[in-house]
């Protein structure tokens, strides 16, 4: 007897067959990005070392300009500016721990990378990243968080430098999220003048209106 395919029998294909197509997409999209910013990684590893290993001052510009004209010739330019390159550079210099370093890639985007490159702490900086990777914050997350500075605002904050460091560790190695990483410090409240109960949108909503007033 022939089969009837009816409407439904063809949307649950599609519905499956959309599914193997954007989980294969994913997949693709995150081992290219792995491949791209462990490379970036390498690459300004590598100038490092060979501009650490130079004693004279000027052979750093100079390598750095030769290089970017010859990668440029060879690969063309885009991805290849001398500015890209030199973040490639800090990039190897603010991460040196390449096992640190790959779990966190495998998770996050280059431009995750660059959100935290300028922040000054080491501290905050793997704090921001072991929360993007482990709680899947897409950049512009990350970047509220970091522009309303949950680092502060967190327990933790008050802790030891290596207490944090072995909790954010247990975060990434064990997926074991410490109470101090989500409970807010009652001390940001007194340090910011703020009184009474604030849920955290209301919060970060009066610390921006107080930024803006003294900037």
């Amino acid at each position: 007897m022939k089969q009837i395919i009816t409407a439904t029998h063809t949307k649950n294909l599609m519905n499956d067959l959309r599914y193997i197509i954007d989980q294969a997409r994913g997949r693709v999209a995150t081992t290219a990005n792995y491949t791209m910013t462990m490379m970036y990684w390498h690459i300004g590893e590598r100038i490092n070392r060979e501009v650490l290993g130079n004693q004279r001052a000027e052979y750093g510009k100079q390598i750095v300009v030769s290089i970017v004209q010859q990668l440029q010739e060879e690969y063309g330019s885009k991805g290849f500016e001398e500015r890209n390159i030199r973040r490639m550079m800090q990039f190897a210099s603010i991460f040196p721990d390449e096992q640190i370093l790959s779990p966190l890639v495998s998770q996050l985007s280059w431009s995750h990378f660059l959100m935290v490159m300028p922040l000054k702490d080491d501290l905050k900086r793997e704090f921001y990243l072991t929360m993007a990777a482990s709680e899947r914050w897409s950049k512009r997350t990350l970047k509220d968080k970091i522009d309303s500075m949950l680092f502060e605002r967190t327990a933790i904050a008050s802790k030891p430098d290596e207490l944090i460091k072995k909790e954010l560790a247990s975060l990434r190695n064990d997926d074991v999220m410490s109470p101090d990483l989500v409970f807010k410090s009652p001390y940001f409240l007194e340090f910011t003048g703020l009184k009474g109960m604030y849920n955290e949108r209301s919060l970060e909503d009066t610390l921006h209106r107080r930024w803006r007033r003294t900037n």
